[in-house]
């Protein structure tokens, strides 16, 4: 007799510091328990978020087969928005547009993901730390190190030691959602926890993260997370 899937499965981090929701590839949603959380408040919060599970399963549902691959006409998310990817003007080497922006890709046939996400990667270096400092300035943070990394379960993180590590796909991101992100890791310099006097000094400086954290857990499966 072949057990049956489970719906749900949860798993403790020692790493992690709240609780998460994930919705993996093959339909099954992850848990994350957080080092001093327990499994029975690991469950009301998925009762809490499953209208938010729901959806995400729909939209994987809807998901063409082979939606991983990008080709001419997918629409990713750029800068917030979801937008198509489209053949640029004709020119010595083949383009594409993604919104405004325009880049070079190898060829217009075949996946375009793993050139176009290069091409993110690249920009997310440049725009994440130079805002990082930008906002360090503004809320008097010591900040000593800026990292752009690649990561998979997570939108950033910091060290006692003032280095702050930042997922890159936040150059997909809306720029107030970008902005809640570095205003949170900029915030733990002070509270190296998530308690009340944490999110009161995270409301002092970014207002907004309340609908910062909707976007997320609404677009968050989009960018993979």
């Amino acid at each position: 007799m072949v057990a049956e899937r489970p719906d749900v499965v949860f798993e403790r981090s020692p790493r992690a510091h709240r609780y998460r929701l994930t919705l993996r590839r093959d339909g099954v949603a992850v848990a994350i328990i957080p080092v001093r959380g327990s499994e029975r408040e690991a469950r009301v919060f998925v009762e809490e978020h499953r209208e938010w599970l729901e959806r995400a399963r729909e939209r994987q549902r809807q998901r063409p087969r082979g939606a991983a691959v990008w080709t001419v006409g997918t629409h990713v998310l750029w800068r917030g928005e979801l937008t198509e990817i489209r053949k640029a003007v004709e020119g010595e080497r083949p383009q594409v547009c993604v919104a405004a922006d325009v880049f070079r890709v190898p060829r217009l046939d075949g996946d375009l993901r793993p050139t176009l996400e290069a091409h993110f990667l690249r920009a997310a270096k440049i725009e994440l730390p130079a805002r990082t400092w930008e906002l360090a300035a503004v809320t008097g943070m010591e900040v000593t190190e800026i990292t752009v990394r690649n990561q998979r379960t997570r939108w950033g993180s910091c060290t006692t030691g003032g280095v702050i590590s930042l997922n890159w796909r936040l150059v997909q991101t809306p720029d107030f959602v970008r902005d809640y992100i570095i205003h949170h890791e900029l915030m733990h310099l002070k509270e190296m926890n998530h308690s009340d006097r944490f999110w009161a000094r995270v409301e002092e400086v970014c207002p907004e993260w309340r609908e910062a954290e909707r976007w997320l857990k609404r677009n968050g499966s989009l960018l993979g997370l």
